[in-house]
């Protein structure tokens, strides 16, 4: 495990305060099931990765879609609480997976791999959909949603007109995305604009934190106090909201044709 990604466990699994300030997350997480949901499958076997505390998870499960499902995450502390939320389901094998190098149990054999909003912190997204799309069998879905460059705009201008440079990774925008594996899309990316809204700047710094998403991207250089006032003075005077830009992709593994 890479120094980033440890740093990106911690994070989460310190987030011991997630469930109130996931407000995005929560709605994200409903609407990805609507789409699992709609593809008719039944009792499908599903990977899940970056469960969290069980927003998605639950949501599916709300609509009917049991299975011998594998629920997992990069922090350990996450899938223990979504494994407490999820307590009594004996169709749940849960498991500690860092999905961007590591291989779960059962791999070629999955109908569904997902995630709600786990995804941007991938890194190489091109090259996770190809080993992902190895794990589901011929015919299998590969459906998620993920953070496009749309997001936190606000706060971005913010620190612009303040001189300074955001800290939140740069998310590649929804063309970048759309032209993922495009031999094996599903069907077509979707986006979304979902808004959560501050009382005041420290409001917002304090759910990313709240949430386990202020890990900065590498490199980062934090602004100095006078330009962070700045920037804090700015987002508050455009609203004190910020957006997610959020783009929901489906891929589908070719079907296997006789030699």
């Amino acid at each position: 495990m890479s120094d980033r990604t440890a740093a990106i466990a911690s994070a989460f699994g310190s987030a011991r305060d997630y469930d109130r300030h996931a407000h995005v997350q929560r709605r994200a997480a409903e609407a990805l099931a609507d789409r699992i949901a709609a593809l008719g499958l039944q009792s499908p076997r599903l990977l899940e990765f970056g469960c969290g505390t069980g927003f998605l998870t639950d949501a599916l499960i709300r609509k009917r879609m049991g299975g011998p499902w594998l629920v997992t995450d990069l922090a350990p502390d996450m899938v223990e609480r979504c494994r407490s939320r999820m307590a009594g389901r004996g169709d749940l094998t849960f498991a500690v997976l860092d999905v961007a190098c590591g291989e779960p149990n059962g791999r070629g054999a999955f109908d569904v791999v997902t995630a709600s909003l786990a995804a941007q912190w991938l890194g190489d997204l091109e090259g996770a959909v190809g080993r992902m799309l190895r794990w589901v069998r011929p015919g299998g879905h590969v459906l998620f949603n993920t953070l496009a460059s749309g997001t936190f705009r606000e706060w971005r201008d913010a620190l612009e007109q303040a001189g300074c440079a955001a800290g939140t990774p740069a998310y590649p925008d929804v063309a970048h995305l759309a032209a993922i594996r495009p031999e094996a899309r599903g069907s077509a990316p979707e986006t979304d604009i979902l808004v959560d809204r501050h009382a005041n700047a420290l409001g917002f710094l304090k759910s990313l934190k709240a949430i386990g998403a202020h890990v900065p991207a590498p490199g980062h250089r934090p602004a100095s106090a006078a330009r962070m006032r700045a920037a804090l003075r700015a987002f508050e005077t455009s609203g004190s909201a910020a957006s997610y830009e959020i783009v929901t992709l489906h891929f589908r593994r070719p079907l296997e044709t006789a030699a």
